[in-house]
């Protein structure tokens, strides 16, 4: 593989829908303009760090399981069985709701159903989804990635339009003092960026080999920070800073104050479009690792029924769609329903990824001599400094967040007690990513 095609799918991974809704989250928690560009610098800098790591531990470790390799090579088979049951009931799930919820803001800007709009718009989505990969419909490489340049031109298009055509926003009144809120504003710009570690495999394949990993992740997380902070700037010039924390759509508040009412529902339609794919994208990886982990673990084995005539395993499909179906249904409830499936999702991330960068140090004791092709420079201050951010958004995304964070953690839990149940009836797991 190229240098220049790693670089184009490691963009097409990362730039999610994300983008399009965060920024309003990330507005609301800091004082001024600088803050906010600011913010947005420092998580393109710790993305690049996380990622550095990632490529030691994807090229001295290579396997299909991912994270999953590396927590149960450094730490045993029943850390690395939370984290599988992790990734069904709240990672992949939480992710999909997220994406779902990003779908139904945008699309509720087009045709909106009332006060629970944007929820019904994700419940519909998460159906449908489910049910097109229940049948056997697949889509092709091809189409997702017309999607994905959709999804950039939008993005591109938003930038234009908020620095050149749209009116510049009033200038806003001084912020009042308040508590800070830099780790909850840190929490959603690092999911913005979230996916680079899918990239560090990518970047694996290139045929400079691994002195090509350095390059192609920090070209690429630079054309990731140039965009992200550009569309920043759009957004901040067109609506201001109280105007982007108050916008549940800001790419289509942006579009519509430089177009009017039809720049705003072009926009909506591409941002609607990328985030159903993104879910699409995640739908199908999430039903694969519940299937992994049902054919792995005796007492889970409906979850490990392959249907051979859709080539699809329906039972985790459905049971997958269900949670998430589950946590719209709260987020129908809840003042931000997007914000709920965050909370929900975000400390159970940050724990496992925190787990990733000790398994590096575990490794690199317990087999000094595996061979590394690639060595992430500056150790160990670089993974200790990877480790520290993760362990501090980890407390952020619990002490700044809501009571979704909570029930998401006691899923997790949930998932130790069943441990403890599968272990005295079936061998240990072995589940691949």
């Amino acid at each position: 593989m190229r240098d220049r095609d790693a670089i184009a799918i490691t963009v097409g991974i990362v730039l999610g829908a994300g983008i399009f809704r965060t920024p309003s989250l990330v507005a609301g928690g800091v004082s001024d303009g600088v803050a906010l560009m600011l913010v947005w610098a420092a998580g393109a800098l710790i993305a690049f760090i996380g990622a550095l790591c990632y490529a030691e531990l994807a090229s001295a470790h290579p396997d299909a399981g991912g994270d999953y390799h590396f927590l149960r090579r450094a730490f045993g088979e029943r850390l690395a069985f939370l984290y599988a049951w992790a990734r069904l009931a709240v990672i992949q799930t939480g992710s999909v709701a997220v994406l779902a919820f990003v779908f139904g803001d945008y699309l509720s800007q087009l045709l909106p159903l009332g006060s629970a709009s944007s929820a019904l718009y994700a419940a519909l989505a998460v159906v449908a989804i489910t049910a097109v990969n229940w049948i056997g419909v697949r889509q092709g490489a091809r189409a997702q990635n017309w999607l994905t340049l959709i999804e950039v031109s939008g993005l591109i298009l938003v930038i234009a339009a908020g620095l050149l055509f749209a009116p510049e926003a009033a200038p806003a009144a001084p912020a009042s003092a308040q508590e800070s809120l830099l780790g909850l504003v840190m929490v959603f710009v690092l999911l913005t960026y979230g996916g680079w570690n899918e990239a560090a495999y990518v970047s694996a394949e290139l045929r400079g080999g691994t002195r090509s990993i350095p390059r192609v992740l920090f070209l690429s997380l630079l054309a990731l920070a140039v965009l992200y902070l550009l569309a920043n700037l759009a957004y901040l010039r067109a609506l201001g800073l109280p105007g982007m924390a108050g916008s549940q759509a800001v790419a289509a508040d942006v579009m519509r104050a430089a177009f009017g009412p039809s720049g705003g529902a072009l926009i909506a339609v591409a941002v609607a479009v990328a985030a159903l794919t993104s879910a699409n994208a995640t739908v199908i990886t999430g039903a694969r690792s519940a299937y992994a982990l049902g054919r792995d673990v005796p007492a889970l084995g409906a979850l490990g029924r392959w249907h051979g005539p859709s080539g699809s395993p329906r039972n985790a499909l459905v049971t997958q769609g269900i949670i998430a179906l589950l946590l719209i249904i709260a987020g129908g409830f809840a003042r931000d329903g997007f914000r709920l499936a965050v909370d929900y999702t975000l400390p159970v991330f940050w724990f496992f990824f925190l787990l990733v960068g000790v398994s590096l140090f575990v490794l690199r004791r317990r087999e000094p001599d595996a061979p590394r092709p690639f060595r992430v420079p500056l150790y160990p201050l670089t993974p200790l400094l990877f480790c520290a951010v993760n362990a501090y958004l980890l407390w952020s995304s619990l002490a700044y967040t809501g009571w979704g964070a909570l029930v998401g953690v006691l899923v997790v839990a949930v998932g130790g007690v069943l441990l403890l149940y599968l272990r005295t009836r079936s061998p240990a797991p072995e589940v691949s990513r």
